[in-house]
């Protein structure tokens, strides 16, 4: 076990060491951030110190060194636009989107999982044919069209729910709705393949040989196989959220890292956007590092 842990975090140090080399270079590869920066009518002095500020002026080789030594300090730089270091203020708008993530993941799975498996376990059912026709419904609109119809509908037309903001549960519902949307027709669709496939197998042959019911047969063996799959695809799929929350984040007023980035975006902030897509970067590899843990607790195969 221990060996597998060292390889696997061995392997997640390089693909980190990746990110910040595209965190780096991304932004260099839009254009010159100094010219996008500064308004028209800046002197060049005003440009040239502006360079030096940033750090722009040394060859990229030793700008890249640097950026990483202080980001191994846990200095990520100080931000343009609000003028504070970036670390403290990303943390300051983190908890924010942590808790939009994980309220449309705990959505998702709450409805996408029964759903997946009501309809893999009656297959051409009406339940298998709602689940598949809400699921692909779910995966097809775009999440901002989303956002947009819950607004007119919810928060206009019925008056039930706040249209944007944030300070209460009232304000979270509809963005972690519209956030949820996709990776809940994600996992129904998945989960549903998954049962269907676990179904076909031998074992549920011979489980049904030895008298035990569709219900044990379904959560004690089929349930836990069909798992595997999904389980990546969960995890996976909250790290997209924290990433592709920024759209959500911007329709509903929400302000988390996603605002944040974007703000960033517009400001042409380049520290705020490399740590930025940074953190997005080693929260996905964090994610894929406890997937594979939980393999070989999910799959005795794997174990031996």
């Amino acid at each position: 076990m221990l060996a597998f842990l060292l390889r696997r975090l061995g392997q997640s140090l390089v693909v980190l060491l990746l990110v910040s080399v595209v965190s780096f270079a991304l932004i260099l590869f839009t254009g010159d951030p100094v010219a996008m920066m500064l308004p028209t009518h800046a002197s060049e002095s005003d440009r040239v110190a502006l360079q030096q500020q940033l750090g722009l002026d040394r060859p990229l080789v030793v700008q890249y060194m640097d950026f990483v030594a202080r980001g191994l300090r846990g200095d990520l730089g100080q931000s343009i636009k609000f003028n504070q270091p970036v670390l403290p203020l990303i943390a300051s708008k983190l908890p924010q989107t942590l808790l939009l993530a994980t309220t449309a993941m705990a959505i998702a799975v709450s409805v996408g999982l029964p759903l997946g498996i009501l309809s893999g376990s009656r297959p051409n059912s009406i339940f298998d044919v709602l689940g598949t026709l809400a699921s692909l419904l779910a995966i097809s609109l775009p999440t901002f069209w989303i956002g947009l119809m819950l607004i007119l509908f919810v928060a206009d037309h019925l008056r039930l729910l706040p249209v944007g903001g944030s300070g209460s549960a009232a304000h979270l519902m509809l963005p972690a709705v519209a956030l949820s949307a996709h990776s809940l027709g994600l996992i129904t669709r998945l989960t549903r393949a998954s049962v269907l496939d676990e179904r076909r197998q031998n074992y549920v042959v011979t489980a049904r040989s030895k008298g035990l019911g569709e219900r044990a047969i379904r959560y004690g063996h089929v349930l836990r196989n069909a798992m595997i799959p999904t389980v990546t695809v969960v995890a996976l799929q909250f790290g997209a959220l924290l990433g592709g929350s920024v759209i959500v984040e911007t329709v509903f007023s929400w302000p988390g890292a996603g605002w944040l980035l974007m703000q960033g975006v517009y400001a042409r902030d380049l520290p705020v956007v490399r740590a930025l897509v940074l953190l997005i970067g080693a929260i996905f590899i964090l994610l894929n590092l406890l997937v594979d843990i939980s393999y070989r607790y999910l799959d005795p195969r794997i174990r031996a």
